[in-house]
C-alpha cells in the first residue's frame, strides 16, 4: 500500500499525477487529509482523501508497513506536512525500515531538515536547497538514492510518477504506461 498525504496549499499535480499513475500500475494508494478530508490545493482545487490523518492510527499504519509514503509539494502544503506527527511519525518509520519515501518540489525539505537526506543525492524546487541539509544536491529532474525519492517540481510530475511505478511495479509496466499514455509522441 501507498500512503499520499495531503495538506491544504498542496500542489495538485505533484499530488494527483502519482495518484492517478500508480493507480493506472494497480497499486493501492490511500490518500491522507492533514485535519479533514476536503483538502484545498494551492489552485483552488478541492480533493476529497480517502482517510484523515485522525484516522491514520500510528498502529495500524505500523502493522501495515506502507510499500511508499509520497509527500507533495506546494505551499503551505508542505509546511502542514511538516508540522503534522503523522506525517512525521510516517517519515521516520519508513526511513529506519528502508521504506520508500518519495518527495517533489518543496517536500525534499521536510526531509532534509529532518537530517535523512545526508550523503543522499537529491533534488528540490530551486531555492530550497538549503533545506536540504547534507544532501549531495545534483541537477537531475528526478533523483533516487537508496530508498529516497525527490523531484523538482510540477513540470516533472509525470517523470517522477513513471519512476514511483518503476520502483514498484517493475520498468516493463512504467515503459507499458508511458507508451500507452502517448507520452512517446515526439
Amino acid at each position: 500500500m501507498v500512503y499520499l498525504f495531503l495538506a491544504n496549499g498542496f500542489e495538485e499535480i505533484e499530488a494527483i499525477t502519482p495518484l492517478d499513475i500508480l493507480r493506472r500500475a494497480g497499486k493501492k494508494v490511500v490518500t491522507v487529509g492533514i485535519g479533514k478530508k476536503l483538502i484545498t490545493g494551492a489552485h483552488g482545487i478541492v480533493v476529497e482523501t480517502d482517510i484523515t490523518d485522525g484516522e491514520l492510527s500510528i498502529d495500524s499504519f505500523s502493522a501495515a508497513m506502507p510499500e511508499m509514503i509520497v509527500l507533495p509539494g506546494g505551499m503551505p502544503g508542505t509546511q502542514g506536512l511538516k508540522e503534522n506527527k503523522t506525517v512525521n511519525f510516517a517519515i521516520k518509520l519508513c526511513n529506519e525500515n528502508n521504506i520508500y519515501i518519495a518527495a517533489i518540489c518543496a517536500a525534499p525539505s521536510i526531509l532534509g531538515e529532518m537530517g535523512i537526506l545526508s550523503g543522499k543525492r537529491a533534488v528540490c524546487f530551486p531555492g530550497y536547497e538549503k533545506n536540504l541539509k547534507g544532501a549531495i544536491i545534483t541537477n537531475n529532474f528526478v533523483e533516487q538514492d537508496g530508498n529516497i525519492i525527490t523531484a523538482k517540481g510540477a513540470g516533472v510530475s509525470l517523470d517522477f510518477s513513471l519512476k514511483l511505478v518503476e520502483i514498484l511495479a517493475g520498468s516493463e509496466k512504467a515503459a507499458e504506461l508511458y507508451v500507452s499514455m502517448q507520452c512517446n509522441y515526439g
